[in-house]
């Protein structure tokens, strides 16, 4: 396992406020980041907004600003919504940044000048929505798929990569490195894409007609394709092309996207890398839609949901359970308010939250919170340990694949054990036989050792709540340092323990 990870979400278009569908790839990739820190690697984690294109303008226009004060406003929302969501983002880009537009032009000048740029005319069907001129055979009734309006037939002169150029090497290269494109079901997606011959792709707008982006660096009249500027944020927030960041972080790129953008990441980006001479990413990961009456949570539809809502509501660690527990990583998900209050009843406040609340109340009503560790255990302790460390193993395993909410079932797995050990020693019976106060505390102590690594795991999950519990169990040390290697040894939380009252985590929420 290579020892950084650089994580990034999609740069979001700042035509739109904040809503699910982006609350959603940031949290993925949060709960990702931190994981990998527990599992000791160093990591890297850029979330940002993209700034530039038509629908900038349009949406400026439509608000009465000019482009950069409507893309200042907007991308701070974006910069300002994310630590209410406890992301935890190493740095926020912005695609008018000026160390970006130079990094845009120093890939531009490059491609030009091993002579994949030319100039030429085209015309086709172009989605201001998405930013894109599609194939016929891409509409679905002569519409966009995704906004559901028909594009604008436009035919102008400007810039083309040699994207056709890369076509076999792309092809050759999914093949030859499986999970490169994952889920596969993307990799196919993008396979079958490939099978029909692949066309140039225009990379310039002319200012006649739109002046807001980067000028390429060979022509001062054209202005660059929003895709290939978009694109190419990945590279600025490491600091390509001298950084010791890129050189260290580069190799293990894991991108997080949302399916509509599949074909600019699994397509342009890397035939566009490999122009630039840059090896290609390691990991694209995709996931699907969050729809309502199936459709997708678009602004476009008009059905945007805003998470800062929803986290006021049913608390942030609800929600952000709910969006990595409700959603298999790949597949479309159906987002209701209904779900969000039965995870939280169910699996928050029956589950985890009633083991927390019972356990730590037992030790502080027998041994006034401190515990020492047990000289032995029996076969019902060896069951819970043993439970444990598969949960760990399969836990891990279902991190690697970016399965979060099978991870969370892990952990679930496990909470239910520890409840059903509870129920089958019975501390409160124990607590009746004066010669059982030893075995009394060895319960509890497995009990609480238990909830520890319960508590670490959760972490990357639900932060505030993980820090709760970790608070109340009175365990030495900040849980922000604790490693995946501290909770594979039972009994790491030592010889006594300073146990205190937790308030109940997770209310129930009627309704």
């Amino acid at each position: 396992m290579s020892k950084t990870l650089y994580v990034t979400t999609p740069i979001y278009y700042v035509n739109a406020e904040p809503h699910l569908g982006h609350a959603y790839t940031t949290i993925a990739a949060d709960v990702l980041n931190r994981f990998n820190i527990l599992s000791g690697r160093e990591t890297f984690f850029v979330t940002g907004t993209d700034e530039h294109g038509d629908k900038v303008v349009r949406a400026a226009e439509a608000a009465g600003e000019n482009p950069k004060e409507y893309a200042d406003r907007i991308s701070m929302l974006f910069r300002n919504i994310w630590p209410e969501l406890s992301i935890s983002n190493d740095y926020f880009i912005r695609t008018t940044d000026e160390d970006h537009k130079k990094v845009v032009q120093l890939i531009l000048q490059k491609v030009y000048d091993v002579g994949d740029i030319y100039f030429g005319e085209y015309g086709g069907y172009y989605c201001f929505g998405c930013e894109r001129f599609y194939y016929e055979k891409e509409l679905a009734d002569g519409k966009c798929p995704d906004h559901k309006v028909a594009p604008e037939f436009i035919k102008e002169k400007n810039y083309f990569f040699r994207m056709s150029k890369y076509q076999d090497w792309l092809i050759e290269y999914i093949k030859s490195h499986p999970g490169f494109i994952r889920p596969e079901r993307y990799s196919n997606e993008v396979l079958a894409f490939l099978r029909d011959p692949l066309e140039d792709l225009c990379i310039s707008r002319p200012k006649s007609r739109l002046d807001w982006g980067i000028t390429l660096p060979f022509d001062r009249d054209y202005v660059t394709y929003v895709w290939f500027d978009a694109l190419i944020n990945y590279l600025t927030a490491v600091g390509y092309p001298d950084s010791d960041l890129y050189h260290k972080f580069w190799p293990s790129t894991q991108h997080l996207i949302a399916k509509d953008i599949l074909k600019p990441h699994g397509i342009y980006w890397p035939t566009i890398l490999k122009a630039s001479g840059i090896e290609p990413y390691h990991h694209l990961n995709v996931h699907g839609y969050w729809n309502i009456d199936k459709n997708k949570i678009s602004k476009s539809l008009g059905n945007i949901i805003n998470p800062l809502s929803l986290k006021d509501k049913y608390g942030l660690d609800a929600f952000r359970y709910f969006l990595m527990r409700e959603m298999v990583f790949g597949l479309d998900a159906n987002f209701s308010e209904s779900a969000l209050v039965n995870r939280l009843n169910s699996d928050l406040a029956n589950d985890l939250g009633n083991l927390a609340s019972r356990s730590l109340a037992m030790v502080i009503k027998y041994f006034k919170g401190g515990l020492h560790k047990p000289t032995g255990y029996l076969e019902i302790d060896e069951r819970l340990r043993s439970d444990a460390s598969k949960m760990l193993e399969d836990m891990i395993n279902q991190m690697s694949r970016l399965a979060f909410n099978k991870a969370l079932i892990a952990i679930w797995g496990f909470i239910a054990a520890v409840n059903k050990y509870i129920d089958e020693t019975s501390p409160w019976t124990l607590a009746k036989k004066e010669d059982q106060a030893g075995r009394l505390n060895a319960v509890l102590y497995n009990i609480v050792e238990a909830l520890r690594i319960i508590t670490v795991l959760l972490f990357p999950f639900m932060p505030s709540t993980a820090e709760k519990i970790w608070t109340s169990l009175g365990i030495k040390g900040n849980l922000h340092t604790q490693r995946l290697d501290d909770i594979t040894e039972w009994g790491k939380i030592g010889e006594t323990t300073a146990v205190s009252k937790i308030e109940p985590i997770f209310p129930r929420v009627e309704g």
